[in-house]
């Protein structure tokens, strides 16, 4: 049940994000000032992002009892990224909001910390601590290194448009920090799908382990 809560939500807040990026896409796109596309594939990829990462969340991580304070930040996140979206030819407010979005990502990436304590607890077997280890090890690199950086690359571009606008504004130096993110977002987005394939297997051992205990925990329930 809280994995099809988890599911839900996730699919219906990146759907309402992908409606921003697409309505304001097209209205970049019929300007015909190519100056601004590269920000499209940067918020498709923003939206891969955070996809990949709530699926590896939910098939990990989120079990029985639902995490509410999880959830709302995963709203919050989706409030930002759509904001995000209705800048697509405003360079100086998207990497602005890309910052404000970031932090938001990088608390929720630490209030996470709790989920992984509590599926520690109760998740006994050698195939779930081995799950949670790898976890936790790319829970800390998120929460110790890459979110910051990401946080920093965005407030570095917004102050390097406020602080230069002629150069960074006036003649569209901001398609090289846009180009420059997109490739940051890209390299995120392959390390994630490739932490998902080494992964995979051993969430397979690992939900077998959890059926089990649950089959177990029944019988005895049922028994008494």
């Amino acid at each position: 049940m809280v994995l099809q809560i988890e599911l839900t939500l996730v699919s219906i807040i990146q759907g309402v994000a992908l409606f921003f990026l697409i309505d304001n896409a097209r209205v970049v796109l019929t300007t015909q000032d190519i100056a601004y596309w590269l920000y499209i594939p940067a918020g498709l990829v923003v939206i891969f992002v955070f996809w990949s990462r709530s699926i590896l969340h939910t098939l990990t991580v989120v079990r029985w009892p639902l995490e509410f304070g999880h959830n709302f930040l995963y709203v919050t996140c989706a409030l930002f990224e759509a904001l995000l979206f209705t800048k697509l030819s405003e360079p100086r407010m998207w990497f602005t909001l890309g910052a404000i979005y970031s932090a938001v990502g990088w608390f929720l990436f630490v209030w996470d910390f709790r989920l992984i304590r509590a599926r520690e607890r109760d998740s006994g077997g050698p195939a779930s601590n081995r799950l949670s280890a790898k976890v936790r090890r790319d829970q800390r690199w998120n929460a110790m290194l890459l979110l910051p950086g990401v946080f920093a690359l965005n407030l570095i571009c917004a102050f390097c448009i406020h602080s230069s606008p002629d150069f960074f504004l006036t003649r569209n130096g901001h398609v090289w920090l846009i180009a420059i993110q997109l490739l940051g977002f890209a390299a995120y987005l392959l390390y994630s799908v490739r932490f998902y394939v080494d992964l995979a297997p051993m969430i397979a051992e690992a939900r077998a382990e959890w059926r089990g205990a649950a089959t177990t925990n029944r019988a005895e329930f049922e028994s008494d």
